[in-house]
Formats: C-alpha cells, structure tokens, sequence
C-alpha cells in the first residue's frame, strides 16, 4: 500500500470514527428522535435505540484498534444495513419528519452504500489490499 492510500485509509477511518461517535452519543443524549424513526413494526423501539447507539460507539472506537479493526468494520456494514429501514421509514413519512430536509432523506439511502463502501475499504486487513494491488 502507498502512501497515499495509507493516508486517504486513514481520513476515512477518521470520518467514519466522527459519523458513528457523533450518531452513538446523539442515541443516548436525543434517544427520543431516533424512537421517532424506528418504524411501527419494530417492537422495543427504546431497546433499539440504545443497542444500536451501543454499537455504533463500540465501532467507532473498534476501528481504531488493529486487533479488531476488520470485525469492528463488519459490524458497523452491518448495522449500516439494519438501520435502512428507519431510513426508508422516514422517507415513506416525510411528512411527520418535516424539521428534516426532503431533499436529505433521499441522498441518506445512496448515502449509505457510500458509507457502507468507506467502511469496507477503510477497516479492511492491509493483507487483502497486498492481494487486490498484485
């Protein structure tokens, strides 16, 4: 790996860190507009918003350890895509959400396959960057 790939790996991991440290704090801090958005079907909606914070406080801090970085990376693709329903559920609602930018719910679904690729490409084993580079 280059050093400029070194170095735009480790931006990312730094906005990455920022996007889940930010979201996990706000879960327990404003737990009340993130109820909000879970949508009807999913029961425990408090529950929710709290493990899902959980979890995005234990990636954010996970990138940062070499140890854990690809698991903690794993995680947070992973809880990327289990929040897509509340994200779909606000777009579907736009109308209860209207403090919320119409125009922002709908870059937030592409926006996540861009998140869901940053984490990938930031947390991923230097190993497999030899590999893909050969």
């Amino acid at each position: 790996m280059n050093k400029l790939q070194a170095n735009g790996r480790f931006l990312a991991r730094q906005f990455v860190f920022a996007w889940f440290l930010i979201g996990g704090v706000m879960h327990f801090a404003k737990p009340n507009l993130f109820v909000r958005i879970v949508p009807p079907y999913i029961p425990y909606a408090i529950a929710a918003v709290y493990i899902s914070g959980a979890c995005e406080l234990l990636g954010a801090i996970g990138i940062w350890i070499k140890q854990v970085r690809s698991l903690a990376g794993y995680g947070l693709m992973l809880l990327t895509i289990a929040v897509t329903p509340a994200n779909v559920f606000m777009l579907q609602h736009a109308d209860a959400f209207s403090e919320v930018p119409y125009w922002a719910l709908v870059v937030r679904l592409p926006f996540q396959l861009f998140l869901i690729w940053l984490i990938w490409w930031c947390t991923r084993p230097n190993l497999a960057i030899k590999k893909a580079n050969n």
